[in-house]
């Protein structure tokens, strides 16, 4: 058995050819990934990958690990079995936006809800790209597409309103790009006890190139972005235009920074449902007055684990001398007998 202190970022690099497309953003997630990895103290052996169908879901092929490419939408249902019989285990579940909001929603918000300690990394790229270019649960509004070729007349889920809707325990936010930021989400996702679910924004260069530009150009992402920090204001813009949210009547409202009292500010609290809620729904960039997108994590909570719950029945039952009465247990406590 190794050392987990010991182990490098190489380490958990396999000797697999990794087939995504040149200049995919699915590279620089596998990069953060790995490089994190030796920080949990997790000996390789103990660590999982699973995985359901899209281009995000062959990572698990190039973590030195053991992982499962599953099928299309159930990595979330193989996690959860896995995680309940197998405690010891760091388990995490690569999923795109196809894969977890289509085939896959039902098993991803009643994971959400349940709370099993695993870490699920949504590779969101507003498009299906495995497939070649369909859209997807969260394309745009008259997104162009091979299969919207008038556009699209969905309307698009938004993936952190979803995840806080089904009482997710855990969501943030990360771009593939961010690199610092990614891999300071993706320890706090790890640390977190309970389900994490963190929305990567991933560029496919392909069928959605630039997709997600404005957030991490040079030129437009200081007054795109929005930086999450416990405990600091949220603001944003460029040297010369900061910008500061503030909420008023539960509507959230922007303007100069210089032009709002200090106690007005808005103090990120990642503990804060309500204020969690109204950082979901900064999404809409066609606005007149277009609010950034955050980043970070929006909500943390600890609440019940599932498998330390399901485990205190089990022991109850071993207690009370249930175990192994099996038609008194399906037999119930009302029931009659017919001569």
């Amino acid at each position: 058995m190794e050392t987990a202190d010991l182990l490098k970022p190489k380490d958990f690099a396999t000797d697999q050819d990794v087939r995504w497309c040149p200049g995919c953003g699915d590279y620089s997630i596998l990069k953060q990934v790995q490089s994190i990895m030796p920080n949990l103290g997790v000996p390789r052996e103990n660590i999982v990958f699973i995985s359901g169908i899209g281009c995000s879901s062959r990572f698990p092929y190039y973590m030195n690990t053991y992982g499962m490419h599953s099928i299309h939408g159930r990595a979330a249902a193989i996690a959860s079995g896995l995680k309940m019989v197998r405690k010891d285990l760091s388990v995490w579940i690569i999923t795109g936006d196809g894969d977890s909001l289509s085939i896959g929603g039902n098993h991803l918000i009643h994971l959400l809800r349940r709370n099993l300690d695993v870490n699920i990394l949504l590779f969101n790229n507003e498009i299906y790209g495995l497939t070649k270019g369909q859209f997807s649960p969260t394309s745009e509004l008259g997104k162009n597409t091979k299969s919207s070729p008038w556009g699209t007349i969905d309307h698009p889920f938004n993936p952190a309103a979803l995840a806080l809707g089904a009482d997710a325990s855990f969501f943030a936010r990360g771009l593939d790009l961010d690199t610092k930021g990614l891999r300071d989400i993706l320890l706090r996702a790890h640390a977190h006890k309970g389900t994490s679910l963190v929305e990567i924004y991933q560029n496919c260069n392909v069928f959605n190139d630039g997709a997600f530009a404005p957030y991490s150009n040079k030129s437009t992402r200081e007054s795109s972005t929005l930086l999450l920090e416990e405990g600091q204001p949220l603001i944003y813009g460029t040297e010369q235009q900061r910008e500061a949210l503030y909420i008023r009547d539960m509507k959230v409202y922007s303007a100069p920074l210089n032009t709002i009292a200090s106690e007005d500010l808005w103090i990120h609290d990642s503990k804060d449902p309500m204020k969690a809620h109204l950082l979901s729904r900064l999404f809409d960039p066609y606005s007149e007055k277009a609010l950034p997108r955050p980043f970070g994590v929006f909500y943390q909570e600890e609440r019940l684990v599932y498998e330390e719950e399901m485990d205190k029945q089990l022991h109850s039952a071993v207690q009370s001398k249930g175990v192994g009465k099996i038609d008194s247990l399906l037999q119930g406590k009302n029931f009659w007998t017919i001569e």
